[in-house]
């Protein structure tokens, strides 16, 4: 597979402390951060097994 057809996911931006208000929001910035980056975490993983050796890395180098 070609790599330029099948990029290497992107992380989720990272909020900054202060986009959290602290007002019990539901969701809160942080959950959603936190739900974005283990989606991310996972398609960083299945990408990962499906490009083995095509660019370097291995299955086992997340790389997180």
């Amino acid at each position: 597979m070609h790599l330029r057809s099948d990029p290497r996911p992107v992380p989720p931006e990272k909020p900054l402390p202060t986009d959290c208000c602290g007002g019990g929001c539901s969701p809160c910035v942080l959950d959603t951060y936190q739900e974005e980056l283990e989606d991310y975490e996972a398609r960083l993983v299945a990408w990962l097994a499906g490009h083995a050796g095509v660019d370097g890395s291995q299955v086992g180098e997340v790389g997180l």
